[in-house]
């Protein structure tokens, strides 16, 4: 199995900055993907930012150009730099692992989730 653990989460004022990492462990293999989520009180969770093995990205409309998803492969962790941060940004971010192989498909899983709370 995979495990991962989330950390960088805290309180900062509008206009700041914070970075929250994600390490993986455990059975790492076939892992094509690794990205956050965030989810809000009342509201849906939603794909923030994704970064593929090779090294693609994709973002939510709502961080694009403010946050910034990268990966360090030789320690199988994944950043989330996230600048001009809203208090909308406000919300629970959860690390995502995706996993593919030919006969069992596709798998996701998941950390414990870093509060991310940000003042007006």
């Amino acid at each position: 199995q995979v495990q991962l653990v989330e950390s960088g989460g805290g309180l900062v004022q509008a206009g700041g900055s914070l970075r929250l990492s994600c390490a993986a462990s455990g059975s790492i293999f076939s892992i094509n993907a690794m990205g956050w989520y965030r989810q809000a009180p009342g509201k849906q969770r939603e794909l923030v930012a994704v970064v593929t093995s090779g090294g693609s990205t994709n973002y939510a409309d709502s961080v694009l150009g403010r946050f910034t998803i990268s990966r360090d492969n030789a320690k199988n962790t994944v950043y989330l730099q996230m600048n001009s941060l809203k208090p909308e940004d406000t919300a629970v971010y959860i690390c995502n692992a995706q996993k593919y192989n030919s006969y069992w498909g596709t798998r996701d899983y998941w950390g414990q989730g870093t509060q991310v709370t940000v003042s007006s």
